[in-house]
């Protein structure tokens, strides 16, 4: 039986970060999009971002985009979430950065407790796998017929992270969707070992070890399962004293933290220039 890792306020920890998205906004396949391109235009490395609950729109998502772009893959974020991603709002009022989490009093803690679940737990019925999976399928069916496209990579955090693992899972006959490679930051959702059983595509993985919701013997569950798996590339990386969220939404003012983002961005880049 897979054992499936819930979601708690953790998943809504992090900070905002400054900087300004250089993409553009396009609709494919029906999905409102942003693009960032890499200087040459080329498509023949592409890079689908599955964003966490905060959206296509989140700007630290953007600017991640825009690191890859740089890297040379023409990157897309859709808005898998069509229109319903929970507000950046959320993220500093009712889950601010640990620092801050710190300093709240007993009662305010308390108010957060009750907040988060009655807002996420609806959200992610809305936005359960029978109805997103088909999106993200179709999204990346869509980014395959595209001329110039050649192969094709799946970059997720935590509630997209579980996607890209899906993603992983590569593409069978008469089906859509699967990806050439995947990495997946602090995955949320995950069912041990359903998910990564069907894993055959190159698969890297970052996870924190003060992450909540994949706790240290789920982590070394799935350890224990990938290293089964000899006929897949795959690593995991494990992040010292990092929480879930923070490959995207690290504090800055942290450099401790600074520095863990800028690996686990350099681990996804790297993993996508080695396999794409």
């Amino acid at each position: 039986m897979s054992e499936k890792i819930g979601m708690s306020s953790c998943c809504l920890s992090g900070a905002l970060h400054g900087g300004k998205p250089t993409g553009r906004v396009d609709t494919i396949g029906g999905l409102q999009t942003y693009i960032a391109e890499p200087k040459s235009g080329s498509k023949a490395k592409t890079v689908v971002f599955i964003s966490d609950v905060f959206g296509w729109e989140f700007p630290n998502t953007r600017l991640l985009a825009d690191e890859y772009a740089l890297a040379g893959f023409y990157t897309y974020i859709p808005d898998f979430h069509e229109g319903d991603s929970l507000p950046i709002s959320f993220l500093q009022n009712v889950e601010p950065p640990l620092k801050k989490q710190e300093q709240l009093s007993m009662t305010e803690k308390a108010t957060n407790a009750a907040t988060v679940p009655t807002t996420l737990g609806p959200w992610l019925v809305k936005h359960r796998e029978a109805v997103s999976r088909p999106l993200i399928d179709g999204f990346i069916n869509t980014i395959r017929m595209t001329p110039g496209t050649d192969k094709i990579g799946a970059v997720g955090f935590c509630w997209g992270g579980r996607y890209a693992i899906l993603q992983a899972h590569g593409k069978t006959e008469g089906s859509v969707g699967g990806v050439d490679a995947a990495f997946a930051a602090h995955p949320s959702l995950v069912a041990v070992p359903g998910d990564f059983d069907p894993v055959s595509k190159p698969l890297s993985l970052a996870f924190g070890t003060k992450d909540s919701l994949v706790d240290e013997g789920t982590r070394g569950k799935i350890l224990d399962l990938m290293s089964t798996k000899t006929e897949v590339e795959h690593e995991i990386r494990f992040y010292e004293g990092q929480v879930h969220g923070f490959a995207l939404r690290s504090d800055w003012s942290s450099e401790k933290d600074k520095e863990a983002m800028d690996e686990a961005t350099k681990q996804g880049i790297e993993w996508m220039s080695k396999y794409l």
